[in-house]
């Protein structure tokens, strides 16, 4: 029989180790008021190597631009994702954010992917948009609705999601993600544009389909 101390002990170890497991589920907590990006540095670190203090201005926190719309043409989904992270305001470097602006043309989506790191809270600006995701195996649950100006909607991490515009004009959401580098895996593009190509085989298998429309679609995004 366990003692009632021992009981507490195992209490204690439970709880810190879910703690841990819960900090550990995130980008790191930062270890100094602000770490700015010196994107000079051949230095290679989980991150990026933090410029001298000294040094640092009020630009190292500060980008403009996200007012300019982003071209919904340049590719057959018809959306534009224009991203702020540490890459473009170095002050960003540790604090455990990203910041984009999606920008979708009438009937435009943002195609099913997931982020493998980070959380996604998105919030309308302009439009209306359609979006969803799908929780994971066995329910596969796809759970959905349409958001107007000013609504927001999240996406938990790693689940597959999107958005669409399902107006005549053209729409604007911006989301916040938590992670300095929250990942990008869009499902089509790495299913059929893998580098090397995944056998026709295995795809036509999984998806049901004829070798050969496995083979266009691999042409596709190649």
């Amino acid at each position: 029989m366990v003692s009632s101390s021992a009981s507490m002990i195992l209490f204690i170890c439970f709880i810190a180790s879910a703690m841990t497991c819960s900090v550990f589920a995130t980008d790191n907590n930062p270890l100094q008021d602000f770490c700015v990006a010196d994107a000079n540095n051949p230095v290679v670190v989980n991150g990026l190597v933090c410029k001298d203090p000294k040094v640092v201005t009020e630009n190292d926190f500060f980008t403009n631009g996200l007012n300019v719309a982003g071209d919904t043409s340049s590719n057959l989904v018809g959306s534009n994702v224009t991203t702020v992270n540490a890459a473009r305001i170095p002050g960003l470097n540790t604090l455990g954010i990203t910041l984009v602006r999606i920008d979708f043309a009438p009937w435009g989506i943002n195609a099913p992917h997931t982020h493998p790191r980070a959380t996604e809270i998105l919030t309308v600006i302009q439009g209306t948009l359609r979006v969803g995701f799908v929780t994971s195996n066995t329910e596969n649950r796809h759970i959905t609705k349409v958001l107007n100006v000013g609504d927001v909607f999240v996406f938990p991490q790693g689940l597959i999601h999107y958005q669409q515009n399902i107006g005549y004009g053209n729409a604007v959401a911006i989301a916040g993600l938590n992670s300095q580098n929250p990942g990008v895996i869009t499902i089509a593009n790495a299913v059929f544009g893998a580098n090397q190509d995944i056998s026709a085989d295995i795809l036509a298998k999984a998806f049901q389909l004829n070798k050969n429309t496995v083979k266009d679609l691999q042409k596709l995004f190649d």
